[in-house]
């Protein structure tokens, strides 16, 4: 079981676990009683050995079955490599739009909501408000941006998950970021994917494409097969970045005063020290072979590998839908839903314990 996080696939959905977050689940007794959990080495060996022989049996066919269900995780890979040729023509035409490098014709521009009719509506009042103020000057005509400006900052700013990494000095570099991109490994190579971030020329560095792999696994360990809930991501690789001289965000210098021990003489020095910035996800903490990481740097690539699946399932599918603030509203609505079924299920907990009380004799 991989020590940091575990990705599981279904359709277009990956859930992350942490290897540690998993209790033991209470079993049932012949009485239909619900016990406390029980160590399932200690209830297996009090099984008799005819029937113990026949549980390894049913363990065997358990292992079978998922490295049948490894082989469909992969080939649900294969899949989205698939797809994601058919989507790119689209995602291309987005970038193109959103650059300014091509403008889309009164039909493709063709929407219409319930929002814009309320638009509408109130964009009619300000323009009668507006006459007299026509009347008495000339209106300055109205500047026409090319493409959308900030697009993918905007997203940045937007979504809680990646503000948090965001600094006010990665705020004008990534004016000059042109698309994010999905790549699936090909064929016949080890499961990967890798997001893609493309600039224009600009004055901090000389990249064209920043890129970030994740190499993941679809596989049954051998030493715990049981383990296995499909694909898991397992490490990852950032790049380097050719910063300009005295551009790098990653880095900030500090002035430190030295005092000499036996001459009593102080002097300034300067040394460059780490300083948060979004570009540290170029550099990413790595994973030890041997799985032996302490908690900061796990919980850190934990969080790296959650950040690079939401790149890969909601933000690049779906970019225009955060830069307007609709998908927001959908994940707030689906984290308030969870939020409640959780009050109500701590809600049924009390009440168990009320009436179990109710329920208790001094005398007994």
């Amino acid at each position: 079981m991989s020590l940091i996080s575990r990705t599981r696939e279904r359709g277009d959905q990956q859930e992350f676990r942490s290897a540690r977050g998993k209790g033991d689940q209470g079993m049932q007794n012949p009485g239909g009683q619900m016990d406390r959990p029980v160590s399932f080495h200690f209830l297996e060996s009090m099984l008799p050995k005819a029937v113990k022989r026949r549980v390894h049996a049913l363990k065997r066919l358990q292992v079978q079955c998922a490295n049948i269900e490894a082989k469909f995780y992969e080939e649900v890979h294969e899949l989205e490599r698939k797809y994601a040729a058919l989507y790119q023509p689209l995602f291309d035409k987005r970038r193109d739009v959103v650059t300014g490098t091509v403008e889309p014709t009164d039909e493709e521009c063709e929407w219409h909501s319930d929002r814009e009719e309320e638009e509408e509506l109130a964009e009619e009042v300000k323009e009668k408000a507006a006459i007299e103020d026509a009347k008495k000057e000339e209106a300055t005509p109205e500047e026409d941006p090319k493409g959308i400006p900030e697009f993918w900052l905007t997203i940045f700013k937007s979504v809680d998950m990646l503000s948090d990494m965001l600094q006010e000095h990665d705020e004008p570099i990534l004016k000059h970021l042109k698309d994010i991109q999905v790549k699936f490994s090909e064929p016949g190579q080890p499961m990967s994917f890798t997001l893609e971030f493309h600039f224009e020329p600009n004055g901090y560095f000389n990249n064209a494409v920043l890129t970030k792999v994740y190499k993941m696994k679809s596989e049954p360990d051998a030493s715990d097969p049981f383990s296995f809930e499909g694909p898991e991501i397992i490490d990852c690789e950032g790049c380097q970045i050719d910063w300009h001289k005295g551009k790098d965000v990653t880095v900030k210098t500090i002035k430190k005063k030295q005092k000499h021990k036996g001459r009593g003489t102080v002097r300034t020095v300067t040394k460059q020290v780490p300083n948060d910035s979004f570009f540290n996800f170029f550099n990413p903490v790595k994973a030890l072979p041997d799985g032996e990481m302490d908690e900061d740097s796990e919980f850190t690539l934990a969080t790296d590998f959650e950040i690079g699946h939401f790149f890969r399932e909601r933000i690049v599918p779906r970019a225009v839908l955060y830069f307007t603030g609709e998908a927001l509203e959908d994940d707030e609505s689906f984290e308030e839903e969870e939020l409640e079924e959780g009050d109500e299920e701590e809600q049924d907990e009390e009440a168990d314990d009320d009436d179990d009380e109710g329920d208790f004799d001094p005398k007994a």
